[in-house]
């Protein structure tokens, strides 16, 4: 099979499953707002959901993979897989002990974690609830960085489904502990002064944590890795993939570490209440695209590309990646504009139930702007990073991602100081956003130096014929939002059916002029979608 099939097959495989978690992530999320709104309980759950969701995000979409999968496909490149499994074993006990650790001084110290978010002195959290959340949620910690591990082996071998369907688990288990028959009756026995479904909600991400582990548990044991206790920090392979992962960690996760930067600063008192949550819930909605596809890519590419660094297939490698790049640019333009334009009515749909008010719409559309002028670089990065990872660099996306933190930092004081009256709590967006597209430029601009021009052809010319079909379609959304009244309609059903008429007019209108211009990516993304139409549910998840 070619590199274009084998990509397009892994990732179509990764896509339906992604988006089937995706939607369960939404709703997820809409149960959270529906329950909590944008109210202080709401901020302190969000504030104690974002340092183990940090970890969760970081390991689950690459930063553990980025240094695992290389040492692992260069120990099968050698031959027998004894050595390979006995290695695996090594490390997930390893890395058990040393996220056991972490986690009890989560636990014991989250005082002093949730006091991070209180540097710049708000007073819109329910600081005592955000603490007793964050010690429910922290320990699960433990079960997600395993869970990763276990991921990323499976990948070696080519198992996508079941790795990208842990969180659909998740997922499921949040909304669960979300509905009243099942928080009520917790909730009895909690101090009354504590009894708030945020609680509850807390407990679910505990028990997710434990089933995105323990699904993927068979699938280990069918390829060989016992799982019997072994310990071997001394172990030089073990030790090579304790190198590379802290860098990989902070290399994949920039974007994750900007966003808790970003949480720091929407903590402000200048900021209005319920900045936390709008950025969240926000950065759900990208998430929405940038997870369906750029992480479904960059999932398949990582042990492609690994296998092709072990073989000195540095060509091969590079096609590999610019071939990529122009199929998710192809996604992710389009449906940067189209959040852009299409934000509100999104946001009133998706989210504007119980607790969550109109102007929490309105915060939340306007941090949303801002993060989606990001999405094209957002996804780029999760690209053009396991090409550095593939050659077992985890160094340098570390070291530029250390020099996008910085410049992150400093733009969200310039805002906060300066700005904060024009764009509000959308600064913090802004802020990440930028300082993406300053983390891609340096990432490519390095890439092209080491490794030469892309094999891949006719960038430049993709990029041309995209930016004219996003126009086109630009167009014709503003025309039909703007002819469509919905700011006038108050029910549910019918605003869903005009959201879902623009969205299909202007999706109708890209692909149409994409036709016109005869785009390779159109094809290519057809492919895509009919390789996920063929391919099976995982186990547990079929009809």
């Amino acid at each position: 099979m070619t590199v274009k099939g084998q990509i397009l097959k892994s990732a179509s495989v990764i896509a339906l499953v992604t988006v089937i978690s995706r939607i369960c992530g939404y709703l997820r999320d809409q149960r959270v707002a529906l329950l909590l709104g944008t109210s202080p309980a709401a901020e302190a759950f969000i504030l104690a959901f974002r340092l183990p969701n940090l970890v969760r995000r970081m390991t689950g979409e690459g930063g553990l993979s980025a240094s695992f999968i290389p040492v692992f496909s260069g120990i099968l490149q050698k031959g027998s897989p004894k050595p390979a499994n006995s290695f695996a074993q090594k490390t997930f006990w390893d890395l058990a002990i040393i996220l056991a650790i972490i986690s009890v001084l989560g636990f014991v110290f989250s005082r002093q974690v949730i006091f991070i978010f209180r540097l710049l002195g708000t007073t819109h959290v329910d600081w005592n609830l955000a603490i007793v959340l964050n010690r429910i949620v922290f320990p699960c910690v433990l079960f997600i960085g395993l869970g990763a591990l276990a991921s990323a082996f499976l990948n070696t071998y080519r198992v996508f489904a079941l790795p990208a369907s842990t969180p659909i688990f998740f997922n499921l288990a949040m909304i669960i502990f979300s509905l009243g028959f099942v928080y009520r009756p917790i909730l009895r026995w909690i101090p009354e002064s504590y009894r708030n479904p945020a609680i509850a909600l807390s407990i679910g991400v505990m028990i997710g944590a434990v089933l995105q582990l323990f699904v993927q548990i068979p699938a280990l044991l069918r390829r060989g890795v016992a799982l019997r206790p072994e310990v071997s920090f001394s172990d030089p392979e073990v030790r090579k993939v304790g190198r590379l992962m802290l860098p990989a960690f902070f290399g994949m996760g920039v974007y994750q570490i900007n966003f808790v930067v970003d949480m720091i600063f929407a903590a402000s008192s200048r900021m209005p209440a319920g900045s936390i949550m709008s950025l969240y819930i926000s950065d759900r909605v990208m998430q929405l695209v940038l997870g369906s596809y750029a992480i479904a890519m960059s999932t398949a590419l990582l042990p492609m590309m690994s296998h092709q660094a072990a073989a000195g297939k540095f060509e091969e490698m590079k096609h590999a990646f610019g071939f990529s790049l122009r199929i998710v640019s192809f996604i992710t333009i389009p449906a940067a504009v189209g959040l852009i334009l299409l934000r509100r009515p999104i946001i009133q749909v998706l989210f504007q139930h119980g607790q969550f008010s109109s102007d929490s719409t309105l915060l939340t559309s306007n941090a949303l702007l801002y993060y989606s002028l990001g999405l094209p670089a957002f996804a780029a990065i999760k690209l053009i990073a396991p090409a550095y990872f593939s050659t077992q660099d985890t160094a340098t996306p570390a070291r530029i991602g250390a020099y996008a933190l910085a410049m992150n930092i400093a733009l969200n004081s310039l805002f906060l100081v300066f700005f904060y009256r024009f764009l509000s709590n959308g600064s913090p967006a802004l802020a990440s956003s930028l300082a993406a597209y300053f983390n891609f430029m340096l990432l490519l601009f390095v890439f092209r130096k080491r490794f030469g021009r892309f094999v891949s052809h006719g960038i430049g010319g993709s990029f041309t014929k995209i930016t004219l079909c996003t126009a086109a379609m630009a167009a014709v959304s503003y025309e039909a939002l703007r002819h469509s009244g919905f700011e006038a309609i108050q029910r549910l059903v019918p605003q869903v059916a005009i959201l879902a008429g623009l969205i299909f007019a202007s999706t109708a209108a890209y692909l149409g002029v994409a036709w016109l211009l005869r785009c390779e990516e159109l094809s290519e993304f057809l492919l895509l979608l009919r390789r996920a139409d063929r391919e099976p549910l995982p186990a547990g998840l079929q009809p």
